[in-house]
C-alpha cells in the first residue's frame, strides 16, 4: 500500500460511520476518542468547533452525541480534503463544516464568542532544532509545535467561546503545569481532569484529559477516576472497550 493511498475504515465499533485515512498522515488515535467521548455537551449546545481536526475524526464522532453544528479547522489542506470526504460519505454535510485555515485566525472567519464547546487534540511536543524526527511532514506538523503552540490553541479557544463555554483537550501529563498555567492566563478554570494510564499496573499516568470553563470564577475542580488502556494481559480494559463501542468478545 502506498503512503498516500486512501483507506476507508469503520469508525471503531460504531455501526454505519466511516473514516478516510492515509498511512502517511496522522490518523485518529485513542487520545482523540477519549476527548470526543468525555467532553461535556449540554442539551442547549448549538455550536462546537474542533481545532486541528485532521481527517475529521472528532467532529464525526461527536455527531453520535449531539445535534449541534460542528466545525473543524486544520492548516493541512490534504487533511481537510480527507475530512470533507469522510463527512460526505457519512452524509453529515448538514451538521459538519470543514475549514482549511490556520486555527490561530479562524475567529476572523467564524466569529468571536459564538461557540458553546471547543475541542483540541494539539501537538504534544515542543519542537527544537535538534529534535529527532523520522516521519512524514504531515505527522511532524500534527505531533510537534511547529505551526501552532499550546498558547495559540488556548488563546483561540478563549476568543471562540461564549462566556461559560467548555474547552476540552488531551495532552501529555509532562505538560500539565504548562497547560494549567496557560488556561488560567486566558481566563479558563479547569473543572475536570482524567489521568490516562497505559496499563492497570503502570506506575504513572502518561496522558491527561483536561476540561475547563471560560470563566473568572475559581474552584470546582474534580479529579475523575483514572482511565486504564490495557490490563495486565495487554487486552483493552472494559472502560476502553466501552468507549470504542466494542464487545469484550472482539478483544479475545
Amino acid at each position: 500500500m502506498k503512503n498516500n493511498e486512501l483507506v476507508l475504515n469503520d469508525l471503531l465499533g460504531y455501526e454505519g460511520l466511516k473514516i478516510y485515512q492515509r498511512p502517511d498522515m496522522f490518523n485518529f488515535s485513542l487520545d482523540s476518542t477519549i476527548l470526543a467521548y468525555f467532553i461535556k455537551i449540554n442539551k442547549s449546545c448549538k455550536k462546537i468547533i474542533d481545532l486541528g481536526c485532521g481527517n475529521g475524526y472528532i467532529p464525526i464522532f461527536l455527531t453520535l452525541r449531539t445535534k449541534a453544528h460542528i466545525d473543524g479547522v486544520d492548516i493541512q489542506e490534504e487533511a481537510c480534503e480527507l475530512a470533507k470526504k469522510s463527512v460526505e460519505i457519512n452524509k453529515l454535510d448538514s451538521q459538519i463544516s470543514i475549514y482549511h485555515q490556520d486555527l490561530k485566525t479562524i475567529h476572523e472567519t467564524l466569529g468571536v464568542a459564538t461557540y458553546d464547546v471547543v475541542t483540541c487534540n494539539p501537538p504534544y511536543f515542543i519542537y527544537k532544532e535538534d529534535s529527532f524526527i523520522n516521519e512524514s511532514i504531515y505527522k511532524v506538523i500534527a505531533r510537534h509545535e511547529i505551526k501552532v503552540k499550546l498558547d495559540d490553541v488556548v488563546k483561540e479557544a478563549n476568543i471562540l467561546l461564549k462566556e461559560g463555554g467548555t474547552f476540552g483537550l488531551v495532552h501529555r501529563v509532562e505538560r500539565m503545569l504548562d497547560i494549567l498555567e496557560t488556561l488560567r492566563k486566558y481566563n479558563f478554570e479547569t473543572k475536570r481532569i482524567i489521568y490516562i494510564y497505559p496499563k492497570t499496573n503502570s506506575p504513572e499516568a502518561l496522558g491527561i484529559y483536561i476540561e475547563s470553563i471560560k470563566s473568572k470564577r475559581r474552584g470546582g475542580l474534580k479529579i475523575l477516576p483514572p482511565l486504564y488502556v490495557y490490563d495486565e494481559n495487554n487486552n483493552y480494559t472494559k472502560d476502553i472497550l466501552k468507549i470504542f463501542n466494542y464487545k469484550e468478545k472482539k478483544n479475545e
